[in-house]
């Protein structure tokens, strides 16, 4: 599916400027840049925004691995905040751990743009069937 249509799904994260460069089931890209709205005190891109964008990309590879007509929403959520963000762009990248009837499990890693790790994100997915 493309990028641009399953991020469109999800209007918080458009509003929030997450930008996604490719999914597929095995792995999902995408990037927030750094801006002076996102930031907390001292120009630090803020750990909500962080989370927000390892959220929308970790939730992005659950639903490429989701049967057929089944949904997803999150169970849990852990994030570990590793190093600061003061300019360019914090990067994405989410793969799934586990792929199960009722539950995924998808690790998100985020990094800077010199590629350091920023933050590691587990989150678990409810897999819940057609309505």
């Amino acid at each position: 599916m493309d990028p641009a249509a399953l991020l469109a799904l999800m209007p918080f994260a458009v509003t929030t400027g997450i930008e996604l460069d490719r999914a597929d089931p095995a792995e999902v890209a995408g990037r927030l840049p750094w801006a002076p709205e996102r930031c907390t005190a001292g120009g630090v891109l803020h750990g909500g925004a962080l989370m927000t964008l390892a959220d929308t990309v970790g939730a992005v590879c659950a639903f490429l691995n989701l049967p057929a007509g089944a949904s997803t929403s999150t169970l849990a959520s852990a994030t570990s905040l590793l190093r600061a963000v003061r300019g360019g762009t914090a990067h994405a990248t989410a793969r799934p751990l586990h792929v199960g009837r009722s539950t995924i499990v998808v690790l998100t890693e985020v990094t800077d743009d010199g590629g350091r790790a920023v933050a590691s994100v587990t989150q678990t997915q409810a897999v819940l069937g057609p309505a």
